[in-house]
């Protein structure tokens, strides 16, 4: 092989595009395309490295220093979808992004969070504040519960003392007067006619209104009799029946109100004249016997000494009917009592108002 021709032929001269057209003087340069341009057909020339190819008349110039960067020189297809040039908005697209936006967005990012960490900050510390102020205000509510219930208990532990303290003293006076009653009716037992104490006990077992019984026949003849025995015998007898019976009345007499140029004769009109005792006096009572119409005005002290005698024989009814719930000595010292008032009615001691 000659080494000059070796030297000047392009090892691709027969397939690559580019040598056929530099060659052919067919090779122009297109702005509005990102290649080179393509015109008729190209034929194998030798390739010299030392010298230009001619163009042909009516072709323009060839390209000069015109770049085009290719991979290898290897074999290269024929077709014109290869790329030739590459532009620069090709570089922009394939491009990697701005540093400096990456930086702005990334201290954007840092800012947004700095500002959301801050206001977060803030809210906790108010919702602290204001839980740390609640607290505070039920501690202080806690507190004065606390001593509130402390005075309480203390005012219940007072009182309960106080209680016991009047209880016991209650006690106390009640049992020194059971004592002191006990101790009387001890001494007074001594004193008690035993007789009238046994006729009594007798007739409390079967307690009737019959005068044959040794307890009625007594306070009939001792008390009973001489209080009921008036001047006037057959209106006594009356009367006395009648509050055996139970069916005597005793009512007041209404006063009358007349002018004053009567008043000799209001004065003569109250001095009446007593109906059992016949003695002349105001009368400020009247009695009715049973059912009949007749009324007889009596005097304060026939009064007193009827009323004596049916408040006996009221109790005695009452004692009968089983209303008297008391030991035998409480009911004989009341029936003492009430044989006493009938003593002082007879012997004229009464009260005013009688």
């Amino acid at each position: 092989m000659d080494p000059a021709k070796e030297r000047t032929e392009c090892p691709a001269r027969e397939k690559c595009p580019v040598f056929l057209a530099m060659s052919s003087g067919t090779v122009r340069y297109a702005p509005s395309g990102l290649g080179l341009a393509l015109k008729g057909n190209l034929g194998e020339q030798p390739w010299d490295t030392d010298s230009q190819p001619h163009p042909d008349e009516g072709h323009p110039p060839p390209l000069e220093a015109v770049p085009v960067p290719w991979k290898s020189v290897g074999p290269c297809k024929s077709h014109r979808d290869s790329d030739l040039v590459e532009t620069p908005a090709g570089k922009e697209a394939q491009g990697e992004e701005d540093p400096a936006a990456t930086r702005l967005d990334v201290l954007r990012l840092r800012s947004s969070s700095m500002e959301i960490r801050e206001k977060g900050s803030e809210f906790l510390k108010e919702e602290l504040h204001k839980a740390q102020k609640e607290l505070k205000l039920k501690d202080a509510e806690c507190e004065r519960l606390c001593r509130v219930r402390g005075q309480l208990e203390r005012e219940l532990e007072e009182l309960t003392a106080s209680l016991f303290e009047e209880a016991h003293k209650m006690v106390r006076e009640a049992n020194m007067k059971q004592a002191a009653s006990e101790k009387q009716l001890k001494e007074t037992r001594g004193k008690v006619d035993t007789t009238l104490f046994a006729e009594f006990q007798a007739w409390r077992e079967s307690p009737t209104l019959d005068k044959t019984s040794p307890f009625l026949e007594r306070v009939y003849r001792e008390d009973v009799g001489p209080c009921l025995d008036f001047t006037m015998q057959e209106l006594s007898a009356l009367v006395r029946a009648a509050v055996e019976d139970n069916t005597l009345t005793i009512e007041p007499v209404a006063s009358q109100t007349l002018p004053a140029v009567k008043v000799a004769a209001v004065e003569c009109g109250r001095t009446n004249t007593c109906a059992l005792s016949g003695l002349a006096c105001a009368c400020r009572h009247r009695i009715r016997l049973g059912d009949s119409e007749s009324h007889y005005y009596i005097s304060p002290s026939s009064r007193a000494r009827i009323t004596a005698v049916c408040n006996f024989f009221t109790y005695i009814r009452y004692i009968q009917q089983g209303l008297v719930r008391q030991d035998a000595e409480p009911m004989f010292w009341e029936i003492t009592r009430l044989r006493k008032e009938m003593s002082l009615a007879k012997l004229g001691f009464f009260p005013q108002e009688a």
